[in-house]
């Protein structure tokens, strides 16, 4: 029964990250190079998937925890969504792009969550079988890559939003075969706070969990420069299926989800998160680093690439994980729901602002009206940001005692 469930859940995760990666990577150099937005314009875009996920959590919790079973609301979010991707193609100006990009991101986003809580209700061992389940989440970000750049060459196009929007009404009715997961607090007296998750406030009185969630908050600012500014990047360096090429970041993902329940095992939380906050560091030197031969730049921005799987996995998923370790069972959803409103929230809203006025601000006019970028000072910056948050975090963070104590107990 288990094998089973593992297997649909991987699918459901297979088809959540393959809308994300067919339209995310490459928006940036459609809006860009086709629509012709400025820097600033581009990094409001990417901040539109932040306002949605400083909602997501209210959604979550006032109606996966109290009214409505998660698998339904995944099938309304996701057939609701596929719709809200159609109609972004027929929108060229930005003043009429934006609000339909925060609409439809206002669907996607709460699935992030909402497919978290879920998986981690139903399997039995959390710890070992969700990031095996999460492994699926890259293979279908690489397909979207594959598909996108190899089958439609479109980087530069609106079919991305037409090749996303199928997708989404697929994951919206393939989400009703999910197990039913009713809503866990029907029935009993909650409080207005419950409900829109702030019960997760609590677990702020930990000094531990707080320092954890003032870093992810921090390391967020300058994440979000890679997301932002990479596709558009390559493409100025001449990459052909940029797309399909920085989908190698997801087959590091597939790795390194499969290494993560061995390293959380013998490392412990802070090792491995500390590690995930070095790969930032590291990934964003080799992008800012200035060498005079072609073929010595394209290996460092393919290992910057490929140091993907580090960067996300013992970052984001870990953090996943510690949050689903600190939270009781009443309180699960809204930590899950937490954890998405920094990661995906107010930090990707700081940082992709941030990347996009950092983009304006070091762009070179070019003859015919072209543009291009000076990206040794665009990544430097994040370089630098990532440095100082691994410093607070290695200072001021402490393992779980229940780690502490499971290490004690092994040796």
């Amino acid at each position: 029964m288990q094998a089973q469930l593992k297997i649909k859940l991987a699918f459901f995760m297979f088809l959540q990250y393959f809308i994300w990666g067919s339209w995310y990577v490459s928006m940036g150099t459609y809006l860009s190079k086709t629509l012709q937005f400025d820097g600033g314009q581009i990094g409001l875009a990417y901040g539109a998937f932040a306002i949605g996920a400083m909602i997501a959590p209210f959604l979550v919790g006032l109606l996966a925890d109290r009214y409505f079973a998660s698998e339904k609301l995944l099938a309304f979010l996701g057939i609701t969504g596929g719709l809200m991707l159609f109609a972004l193609p027929m929108m060229t100006e930005f003043s009429s792009f934006y609000p339909m990009l925060i609409i439809y991101c206002c669907t996607f986003v709460p699935t992030l969550a909402l497919g978290n809580s879920l998986s981690l209700r139903h399997l039995d061992n959390q710890k070992r079988d969700f990031p095996l389940v999460k492994t699926l989440s890259s293979i279908g970000w690489i397909a979207a890559g594959i598909t996108l750049s190899v089958v439609f060459k479109g980087e530069q196009s609106a079919v991305q939003f037409y090749v996303a929007g199928t997708t989404s009404i697929i994951f919206g009715l393939f989400s009703l075969t999910l197990p039913h997961t009713p809503p866990m607090k029907t029935g009993k007296d909650v409080s207005m706070g419950e409900i829109l998750g702030l019960d997760a406030l609590a677990l702020l009185k930990k000094p531990s969990f707080a320092i954890f969630i003032l870093c992810m908050f921090l390391i967020c600012i300058p994440l979000y420069f890679y997301f932002v500014n990479m596709n558009l990047y390559v493409t100025e360096l001449g990459w052909e299926f940029s797309a399909a090429k920085m989908s190698l970041a997801q087959v590091s993902d597939v790795i390194f989800l499969i290494l993560l329940p061995i390293m959380l095992s013998r490392l412990g939380y802070k090792k491995t998160i500390f590690i995930g906050i070095l790969a930032w560091a590291a990934r964003y030197f080799l992008l800012a680093g200035s060498v005079d031969s072609v073929s010595m730049q394209t290996i460092m921005v393919f290992a910057a690439i490929l140091l993907h799987g580090v960067c996300y996995d013992f970052l984001f998923i870990a953090g996943q994980l510690y949050v689903d370790e600190e939270a009781n069972e009443r309180m699960r959803g809204a930590a899950q729901g937490l954890i998405a409103f920094i990661l995906w929230g107010v930090g990707a809203f700081v940082g992709t602002n941030l990347a996009g006025i950092s983009q304006q601000a070091n762009t070179l006019a070019q003859p015919a009206g072209n543009m291009a970028h000076d990206w040794q000072s665009i990544w430097i910056y994040p370089a630098w940001g990532s440095v100082a948050v691994l410093i607070v975090f290695i200072i001021f963070f402490r393992e779980p005692k229940k780690v502490v104590k499971a290490e004690a107990e092994n040796s």
